[in-house]
């Protein structure tokens, strides 16, 4: 079943990179007691997700930020090492976190993946984005087709 807003995340960690290596990250202790704004995409370095998605995170976080949220991040279904350099390539630096669902686990969780075989990328993360207060889902964007239309940082703004 899909996450639904007013549905608390549930207890499934992801794995951000650290300089000691991988680290797993709950959720649901970056989030109690803040604002969080999390998105999905389909998969780091691929064309939309690269030239548009993440780059509107980057550049709006200011302004995302400046309207109490406290944490900006980015999940995908990709390997820790891969968000790290899929960052670094972007400049991300502490704009976004960028975190690795690297099994699937979390988008399973949630009820978002979706059937990437026909491009051989197998199961990824629908393209989302969501605002979670202090563990609950407040706002839930999941995108209906391919393209940026209800998941990017500026509608995210807009709701904010």
């Amino acid at each position: 079943m899909t996450i639904q807003v007013g549905d608390t995340l549930p207890s499934v960690n992801l794995t951000m990179m650290t300089a000691e290596g991988p680290k797993p990250i709950s959720l649901n202790e970056l989030s109690a007691g803040k604002k969080v704004v999390l998105f999905a995409v389909p998969g780091a370095f691929t064309p939309t997700c690269s030239a548009q998605h993440l780059p509107g995170f980057i550049e709006r976080s200011k302004e995302i930020k400046e309207k109490g949220v406290d944490l900006i991040a980015c999940v995908s279904v990709n390997d820790p090492f891969v968000m790290k350099a899929w960052g670094e390539d972007r400049n991300v630096g502490e704009d976004v976190m960028m975190l690795s669902d690297g099994n699937g686990e979390f988008t399973a969780a949630i009820g978002l993946e979706m059937d990437g075989s026909g491009f051989g990328l197998g199961t990824r993360s629908q393209r989302y984005a969501m605002i979670i207060d202090d563990g609950a889902v407040s706002v839930l964007n999941v995108e209906q087709g391919p393209g940026l239309d209800v998941s990017s940082a500026d509608t995210v703004l807009e709701q904010l």
